[in-house]
């Protein structure tokens, strides 16, 4: 975000504010969904059940040896401008964030059914990025690899930053944002699979199905795992695909 510098700073102003957040009397409520972020003050807070979802870009630290800097700065538009696409168009996702090649999200949980839309969110971003890798190809540019991870849990919503000025953010505390990071941080890396859930969202899968298939069937786990791992598409976006490599193949 942009800042306006070159502001004095003192250090005795610093210390009373220091002592107005420690001593404050703070209001933190339970709410059954995700409020609007125009709700939160520097005073309150919202106690909530929630999903996070992490899609982030394999070995991104290796990325600037296999591609000119230009061209991965295409690949990081590319793939950030269509996943912030694909979340924003469920009505319950309420948080969007970007951090580096990193895009993850916030979905209500309040409901059972609200999985559904988290979990397309996931696979559809699967899809995507599997038609980003076919026009890269087309250019004679190797592919990317993703990692989907996907949690549910309690959280603590607040709003963080400096107060009176325009630099503050929504901060979410509580282990779903860090679970859901660390699902996604074992995709197509720990496991050969490019989602990865936790066993509340996989229990929540229960009795849903894509028609054909229940969902729970395309996970799997070892025995000591406390998640499931599976790859799944949108089956719309994967027929586009398949009839693009059918009438223009590509390989590299």
């Amino acid at each position: 975000m942009k800042v306006n510098t070159n502001i004095s700073y003192d250090f005795n102003r610093s210390i009373e504010r220091l002592d107005e957040i420690l001593d404050s009397s703070e209001n933190f409520d339970e709410v059954s969904e995700i409020p609007n972020s125009d709700r939160l003050t520097y005073r309150n807070g919202f106690y909530l059940n929630c999903y996070s979802i992490f899609i982030d870009i394999r070995d991104s630290s290796e990325l600037p040896e296999k591609y000119l800097r230009k061209t991965l700065a295409k690949i990081y538009r590319s793939f950030i401008s269509e996943i912030v696409a694909i979340y924003q168009s469920y009505s319950n996702c309420k948080e969007i964030n970007i951090v580096g090649d990193c895009v993850w999200g916030v979905f209500n949980a309040k409901q059972k059914e609200d999985v559904l839309a988290v979990f397309s969110a996931g696979y559809s971003s699967n899809s995507l990025v599997n038609a980003l890798n076919y026009k890269l190809c087309k250019k004679g540019i190797k592919p990317i690899r993703i990692g989907i991870g996907i949690s549910k849990g309690r959280a603590l919503m607040i709003k963080a930053g400096f107060n009176g000025s325009s630099i503050n953010d929504v901060i979410w505390m509580g282990d779903v944002v860090n679970q859901a990071s660390k699902m996604c941080s074992k995709a197509n890396k720990e496991v050969s699979s490019t989602m990865v859930i936790s066993k509340n969202v996989y229990d929540d899968l229960s009795g849903y199905d894509n028609g054909e298939q229940e969902y729970q069937s395309f996970f799997t786990k070892k025995i000591t795992d406390t998640y499931y791992h599976g790859d799944i598409i949108r089956i719309e976006m994967n027929k586009w695909l398949n009839d693009k490599k059918i009438s223009s193949p590509c390989s590299l």
